[in-house]
């Protein structure tokens, strides 16, 4: 059952208020109708008990003992033809005088036993139709046998005026459901305003604008805005916890690995090459493993602390002239072009690494010219930064090779090989990616990119 419910809670209420705004409606509305139709009914019973009674105040009877009307009835139906009013005047079922409105149609006599001044009600078939017959027996002077009086009404016309009120009922019925729903969906939107709000306020924490939740909802959402509030405050001292532990993990390590260092060139110079090559090697791998493992850690803890952005242009104009310093001996020319609405949603400091290295990659191979522009893919909300070089750039089948750990396609540029890999993860641990191709300079072109922040 629950599968075929919407996810949304908004819509539940909304077809819940429907629902039982519709059983409501249409109860009452069957309830009205009832209650009119019996209303409407002993109505009309008591209009042709008047008419009875008139009826019998106007019939005089001739010498030879034929009863007359010294005058028509007050209400013109009983004259009109199809009106569906008629009265009827007889004796021992025989027809003696009727009312115009059906002076070529014979109407039915009811022969059911009736007392004298007695009146009853009765419903006959009339051809095709039904109506409703009021009759008393009445025993005039000069008359002889008592005279059978009744009069009439068609059950079409009592339908008519039902059919009538049903149809007003119905569309304001229908006026009043359309009201209540839209009145229950715009309560149901006042209600649910501060669940909006909160993930407005949450997108907000994520987005880098604000640290928490502020303070100031309904009495029924404080209590979660203050667990939400809480568990943000223990997640980022966890993550400061975690970061710090990772560095002390790596200054922890960085003795012991300089001691084995220290003890490989040791054996080296008492001649002992082949197992100096092998302890120097092993070491550099575990120090290479470790830098890679401790980036990784720290993006990925900066990557779970709300509130995080980095702009783009100081940090890359901070790099450049690092860059044209430690490479002033190439007489780079290196050109930044960043859009100032480049903030990117990640921590400055992984940020200011991932560029590091593409733009250190860039120098260091590149022969005259490195290029460094930044711009919005406002359609993808990220952030967009290209590094180009006129270096050599890479074979196409070496593209994805330089993102393993340790690979260096060139042993006799100083290097780690753990640049590009820790670009990459860093990347994607923040929800964006790297790629390489071949640059319009001739030389490599590199293309980062970050989800926006904001």
């Amino acid at each position: 059952m629950s599968t075929l419910l919407p996810k949304s809670l908004r819509a539940r209420l909304v077809i819940g208020a429907l629902v039982w705004i519709t059983v409501g409606v249409s109860a009452a509305g069957v309830f009205i109708s009832a209650l009119f139709a019996q209303h409407a009914t002993a109505l009309i019973d008591s209009e042709m008990i008047g008419h009875l009674e008139e009826l019998a105040s106007l019939i005089d009877v001739r010498p030879e003992g034929t009863p007359q009307l010294y005058r028509p009835l007050s209400d013109p139906r009983f004259s009109l033809v199809g009106s569906g009013y008629s009265w009827q005047v007889s004796r021992n079922g025989m027809e003696l005088i009727k009312s115009t409105s059906v002076s070529t149609t014979d109407v039915p006599i009811p022969d059911d036993p009736l007392a004298l001044y007695e009146t009853l009600r009765l419903v006959m078939q009339n051809g095709s139709q039904t109506m409703i017959v009021h009759e008393s027996l009445l025993l005039l002077e000069g008359a002889g046998e008592p005279l059978r009086l009744q009069v009439n009404v068609d059950s079409s016309v009592v339908d008519a005026v039902l059919r009538t009120f049903n149809i007003s009922l119905v569309v304001s019925l229908v006026l009043l459901a359309t009201a209540l729903i839209g009145a229950a969906a715009l309560q149901v939107a006042f209600g649910l305003q501060p669940m909006s709000r909160l993930r407005r306020a949450l997108a907000a924490i994520g987005s880098g604008k604000v640290g928490k939740l502020p303070q100031d909802f309904p009495t029924e959402v404080q209590p979660l805005v203050d667990d939400l509030n809480n568990l943000i405050e223990i997640n980022a001292k966890m993550i400061l916890r975690a970061r710090a532990q990772a560095g002390n993990l790596a200054h922890a390590l960085k003795t012991p690995l300089a001691v084995l260092t220290d003890e490989a060139y040791r054996l080296e110079g008492r001649g002992e090459s082949e197992t100096a090559a092998v302890i120097l090697q092993q070491s550099q791998r575990m120090q290479r493993e470790i830098d890679y493992q401790i980036a990784r850690a720290r993006a990925a803890a900066s990557r779970s602390v709300p509130g995080v952005f980095a702009p783009v242009a100081p940090t890359v104009s901070s790099i450049v002239g690092a860059m044209k310093r430690l490479y002033a001996a190439k007489n780079l020319r290196v050109s930044e072009g960043i859009d100032d609405r480049c903030v990117a949603l990640c921590d400055p400091m992984d940020l200011n690494e991932m560029l590091a290295n593409l733009v250190d990659n860039a120098c260091k191979w590149g022969s005259e010219t490195v290029c460094v522009h930044g711009h919005l893919d406002e359609d993808a909300k990220q952030i967009v930064i290209v590094v180009e070089d006129d270096g050599p750039g890479l074979p196409a089948e070496s593209m994805d090779v330089v993102f393993q750990v340790g690979e260096r396609l060139d042993e006799q540029v100083p290097g780690s090989g753990l640049g590009l890999p820790i670009v990459r993860d860093l990347a994607r641990l923040y929800g964006g990616e790297i790629q390489l191709e071949k640059s319009a300079e001739g030389g490599l072109k590199a293309t980062l990119r970050l989800p926006l922040a904001g």
